[in-house]
């Protein structure tokens, strides 16, 4: 059976307002917490789909890349019976304001600090990226 190969980019979004910083994690109808990401249109870099996606995911259309995060994550999965071998690359964005307005993709959404985000979110390697992109911060 053929493998089904994807790419999906997304975006590690936190806010920051007087020393304290939270990050945004969205909640999926399936019930997982997770983060905002899509898929690779044609002709799109990965950093113009992880802002695509951000936006229409979350309606929040400022968002500052910072130079220097790039994270891949790998996962498969069973779709109809075929195998799906995933790559997700994540950057890391600042936003300036917490105003979100959820697409009918999702549920809810919460801004979280740190230790919080890591402990709601449902996937290991979501928990990763937010322990990687607090490292970078400091």
């Amino acid at each position: 059976m053929e493998t089904v190969f994807e790419k999906s980019c997304g975006v590690v979004i936190f806010h920051e307002k007087n020393g304290e910083r939270e990050y945004l994690l969205l909640h999926y109808p399936s019930g997982h917490w997770d983060l905002p990401k899509g898929h690779v249109e044609e002709n799109e870099t990965e950093e113009e789909t992880a802002l695509r996606e951000t936006q229409e995911e979350t309606g929040i259309k400022h968002v500052e890349l910072l130079k220097g995060y790039r994270e891949v994550i790998q996962y498969s999965y069973k779709h109809m019976n075929k195998p799906h071998v995933k790559d997700v690359i994540y950057f890391l964005g600042r936003v300036p304001g917490k105003g979100v307005e959820i697409s009918h993709e999702h549920q809810d959404w919460k801004w979280l600090k740190y230790h919080d985000a890591v402990n709601k979110l449902t996937f290991e390697n979501a928990k990763h990226l937010i322990v990687e992109a607090e490292k970078f911060l400091k």
